[in-house]
């Protein structure tokens, strides 16, 4: 073998060699992870785990999340994202309308249970059954949730404009007394983001059951309105600041609208405000979704460079998972919470009107 061709297999065949050991009984999810995740997407979300925590949880990075499916109503809420947000390893978070929504169950003493997807629905409705493919729950769970969110629209606080980072954290006050009153710990997204001061958005605020309640309430003389280009303004100030002090991180749980509200972020900087800006550093993507079918538009790392949403310097620190997010984010959770300690929470929340100023310093529009 000439000593080009020694060169060429080397780089080749510098990678891990597949020679894992047996998996035995007391094994942790990091252990299992590392030493059999090594191939096809076991080998990407190896990759996914290990970014996350060798990478964006450095103390300069801002991590956003992107939430969609129905999560929450499955329990993902409570057992990963509540433990994610209470050890800082999430600053600010795009979810669907649904996923909050489910989240509010929980806190209000509400019982969502295990069952079949493959029961008849007909009966179910006869019987005032909901159900989310195998989570079977009363209807009475909607209606007693629709009450919580109606008689809050009337209080006084929710009484004009607001972006939904501002109503998820007024929200999020009344969830954290709930389960405080019910002496439950843990169990709601939005209580754990009020205590964290972490700003959830909506990046559809009137796709939901929260949002027709909104506009429910409106036909009877409710102030409470949501201003969509608030949300747009503060995400954008948040990514902005984020590359200012170091480096902008995206998670994507799914994909839906969050998914793009997440990246749109800096085509709003770069594009509309014509700030000049590098793109998000690391992006790391869940999803069952294909490329080619429009499902992932602008969401692959390197599509989303031609966006200018990644940087390109850094698609190396670009991950996508073709994993079902109920499969892949107890295992991100678990391997982060193994892996790294806890990070002083952000409290981006209280900085979002200062984050805007020096958006609007920066435009030159």
């Amino acid at each position: 073998m000439d000593k080009h061709a020694k060169v060429k297999k080397n780089r080749f065949l510098s990678g891990k060699k597949i020679a894992p050991k047996a998996l035995r009984a007391g094994l942790t999810v990091r252990e299992m992870v590392d030493s059999s995740f090594l191939a096809y997407n076991g080998a990407r979300l190896r990759e996914a785990c290990l970014l996350f925590v060798e990478k964006m949880l450095k103390p300069n990075v801002t991590v956003g999340m992107s939430v969609s499916g129905a999560l929450t109503p499955a329990g993902l809420g409570a057992s990963c994202l509540v433990p994610l947000v209470e050890a800082g390893m999430v600053d600010w978070i795009v979810s669907t309308g649904a996923n909050l929504y489910h989240d509010t169950h929980f806190p209000l003493g509400k019982s969502l249970h295990a069952g079949s997807p493959f029961v008849d629905d007909t009966t179910l409705r006869e019987q005032e059954v909901v159900r989310i493919y195998d989570i079977l729950f009363s209807y009475d769970v909607l209606l007693d949730t629709d009450r919580f969110y109606y008689e809050l629209m009337f209080a006084e606080e929710f009484q004009h404009t607001m972006g939904t980072a501002e109503f998820h954290n007024r929200v999020g006050k009344y969830l954290d007394a709930r389960e405080k009153t019910l002496g439950l710990k843990g169990c709601s997204l939005l209580a754990a983001a009020y205590k964290a001061g972490l700003p959830v958005y909506t990046s559809s605020p009137g796709d939901s059951s929260i949002g027709m309640n909104v506009a429910a309430a409106a036909l009877k003389g409710s102030q409470c309105r949501i201003d969509s280009s608030i949300d747009v303004n503060e995400t954008a100030a948040i990514v902005y600041q984020a590359n200012r002090k170091g480096h902008s991180a995206i998670v994507i749980l799914g994909g839906g609208s969050p998914k793009n509200f997440v990246l749109q972020t800096e085509p709003h900087i770069q594009e509309v405000l014509g700030i000049r800006d590098r793109g998000h550093t690391y992006f790391a993507q869940f999803t069952d979704a294909r490329p080619d079918t429009g499902g992932l538009s602008g969401a692959t790392p390197s599509e989303a460079v031609s966006w200018g949403k990644v940087n390109p310097d850094n698609l190396p620190d670009a991950v996508v998972c073709y994993v079902d997010t109920t499969v892949s984010l107890p295992i991100l959770t678990a391997y982060a919470l193994d892996a790294h300690g806890p990070r002083p929470v952000r409290r981006l929340y209280e900085r979002r009107d200062e984050m805007v100023k020096k958006l609007v310093k920066a435009s030159r529009r």
